[in-house]
């Protein structure tokens, strides 16, 4: 097959797939396998839905389009770009959000929680205040104000840039009268704000791991995964600052991933309970306020 011949969404895959085998790729954001990688690619960049849609796989494609689809599975191929980059697209929570090199990649297992409205722990509470720590893209800031229609969510981050596109993500969800957008290093901007739910997903990547990372993750913003020589710098700052920030009855929540047993080893006087996921996942923390109380 030869770039100007007519191609259908089909035969695109199928080649996508094909090229995707052959090469050492890694899969880590938003698939697991070559085949589901080649369909995120293809329909993602042609805008086509991901079900409903097998009429449109077989329709010829004007050699233009063809053309464009097969340099974004190249540049997957040779450049080791995730297929959220090329095609400026990743889902949480059943959402689509804008994504680029500004932001990390949505992929967390917070989804499970959010979709559940964080139950049991959040299921007497209609109107929430709710404060998303490194909100990056915006996708678990707005992925709550989905989740709690009366909430108020202040959505914190250390960078402009991904401000910016958390920014577009929130116009794009329609709200941004929820949604609140502070520039702020943690706590530093943010007063006195006390919330029911704290919720962050901090950088715990330590400096030997993401030095050996594959080269899809150095995509990504390095601050957003860094967090300096036992991955662990973020997180102590929000341990140690978030309780006068939580309500009374308030709970923090901390994705930590691979570092579970580094905090836990770090912090041994702080009662965590570590959440499981059906989807998979790990290395997430709840605490209540009354649990950051007690450690004085």
């Amino acid at each position: 097959m030869t770039r100007d011949q007519r191609q259908t969404p089909r035969q695109l895959i199928q080649a996508a797939e094909e090229r995707f085998r052959q090469a050492d790729l890694c899969y880590g954001h938003g698939t697991d396998n070559p085949r589901d990688e080649a369909v995120y690619l293809v329909l993602g960049a042609l805008g086509l839905p991901f079900t409903g849609g097998e009429a449109a796989l077989d329709k010829p494609l004007d050699a233009a389009t063809g053309r464009l689809v097969l340099d974004l599975i190249s540049r997957r191929v040779r450049d080791r770009i995730p297929v959220a980059y090329l095609i400026h697209q990743a889902w949480f929570c059943g959402l689509c959000f804008y994504v680029d090199e500004r932001v990390l990649i949505p992929r967390s297992p917070l989804a499970e929680l959010i979709e559940v409205g964080f139950a049991p722990w959040m299921m007497h509470r209609e109107r929430p205040d709710i404060l998303d720590i490194g909100t990056g893209s915006g996708c678990i800031a707005i992925a709550c104000a989905m989740a709690f229609p009366g909430a108020a969510v202040d959505a914190i981050d250390v960078s402009n840039e991904a401000m910016a596109v958390a920014r577009m993500n929130i116009e794009r969800h329609k709200v941004a009268d929820r949604v609140h957008l502070v520039q702020s290093d943690l706590y530093e901007n943010l007063n006195d704000n006390r919330y029911d739910l704290i919720i962050a997903n901090p950088p715990y990547v330590g400096s030997l791991e993401f030095a050996q990372l594959p080269p899809e993750y150095h995509h990504e913003p390095g601050g957003a995964l860094l967090g300096g020589e036992d991955g662990l710098d973020l997180v102590r700052n929000i341990l140690n600052q978030s309780g006068p920030h939580l309500n009374d009855d308030g709970i923090l929540v901390v994705e930590v991933g691979n570092g579970q047993g580094a905090v836990a080893d770090n912090f041994p006087q702080l009662p965590f309970t570590w959440l499981e996921f059906e989807r998979g996942g790990e290395g997430v923390f709840l605490l209540t306020a009354e649990d950051l109380a007690r450690r004085g």
